[in-house]
C-alpha cells in the first residue's frame, strides 16, 4: 500500500510561476511591477500639466520607493496574518481596503492643487489595485 500526499505549495494542474511562487517572491515582483505603474503613471500625468505636489514637486523616484515600500509592508501584513489569522484573507483585504481610504485621504488634505488632489489619491488606487489582488492569492 502507499500513501500520497501533498505539500501545501502544490496545486492539482497549476505549477506556481517562478516569481510569484512564495510570498517574498511575490511581494518583491509585484512590488517592482506597482511602483514602475505608479511612476509611469505619475510621468504621464506630469507630461498633461499635472504639478503633482504636495509642499512642493514630488520626485518621480519618490512614486517608486514608496509603492515599493507599500508592497513591502502589505506581504509583511499579510505573512503575519497567515500566521496568527483563522480568516487571513478576509482581514487581508478588510485591512487593506482601510489603509487604502486613508492613504486617499492625505494627498486630499495636503496636496498643493485640485488637480495634483485627485490625481494623488487616484495613483495610490492604482498602487493598490496593483499590490493587493495578487498579494491575497497567498493569505492562507
Amino acid at each position: 500500500m502507499s500513501a500520497v500526499t501533498a505539500s501545501p505549495e502544490t496545486t492539482a494542474g497549476r505549477r506556481p510561476s517562478r516569481l510569484t511562487g512564495t510570498l517574498p517572491r511575490t511581494t518583491v515582483s509585484v512590488g517592482v511591477l506597482a511602483a514602475a505603474v505608479t511612476t509611469a503613471g505619475a510621468v504621464a500625468l506630469r507630461a498633461a500639466g499635472v504639478p503633482l505636489a504636495v509642499h512642493g514637486k514630488i520626485p518621480l523616484g519618490g512614486f517608486a520607493q514608496l509603492t515599493f515600500i507599500a508592497a513591502v509592508m502589505g506581504g509583511v501584513l499579510l505573512a503575519v496574518l497567515n500566521r496568527r489569522s483563522s480568516a487571513p484573507r478576509r482581514q487581508f483585504v478588510q485591512m487593506t481596503v482601510g489603509l487604502t481610504a486613508i492613504s486617499c485621504v492625505l494627498p486630499a488634505a495636503f496636496a498643493d492643487t485640485t488637480a495634483s488632489k485627485i490625481a494623488l489619491a487616484g495613483l495610490h488606487l492604482v498602487a493598490a489595485v496593483s499590490i493587493v489582488p495578487v498579494l491575497a492569492r497567498h493569505a492562507g
